[in-house]
């Protein structure tokens, strides 16, 4: 049985960064013996929307999941944030997904409408425009991580860990 779910992050990109916090919730989501079964972890792609795109395509196409979280760190931030769509040049594409759903169950997220012109947004773009391209429902959004500290990592787990049973859930 394939993988019901696909979860991206991203490498470091700045010198000060020990490490990607996005890439450190998948870390904790993965050694979890439920979610290694029921996601297939795309972890730390490049940070180069091409490149990075190639390879979430290409696991779309051979893993086939029944949903995608693309994540990404955001420094600046204190909370997840569900980001709405993704821009680029004049084009923007809105998840199929229904945010304000979503995050009526969820104490530490927000849905946010800029996804920060940086790789992040491309790459989501990309993957949005690839499943509009496919005419495919498969649900898809990008969550942006804050820093994980010892205040704020169990309330981001737990929050993040409902949105991959409600990404789950969404398709079936």
């Amino acid at each position: 049985m394939s993988p019901q779910l696909l979860l991206t992050s991203f490498q470091t990109w700045l010198p000060h960064q020990k490490s990607n916090s996005a890439d450190d919730l998948l870390k904790i989501i993965q050694k979890q013996p439920v979610y290694a079964h029921l996601c297939h972890f795309l972890r730390k792609l490049p940070v180069n929307t091409e490149l990075a795109a190639q390879q979430v395509i290409k696991s779309i196409k051979t893993q086939n999941p029944q949903g995608i979280i693309c994540c990404g760190m955001a420094e600046s931030r204190d909370e997840l944030t569900l980001e709405s769509n993704a821009r680029c040049d004049k084009d923007c594409l809105v998840t199929n997904v229904q945010l304000d759903n979503l995050v009526t169950c969820l104490n530490n997220t927000k849905i946010s409408h800029d996804a920060g012109n940086f790789v992040c947004e491309g790459l989501y773009y990309q993957v949005l425009r690839y499943l509009y391209t496919e005419k495919t429902d498969i649900p898809c959004i990008f969550v942006h991580i804050p820093v994980l500290n010892p205040n704020n990592k169990e309330n981001i787990q737990q929050d993040f860990i409902k949105i991959v049973r409600l990404i789950k859930s969404a398709k079936n």
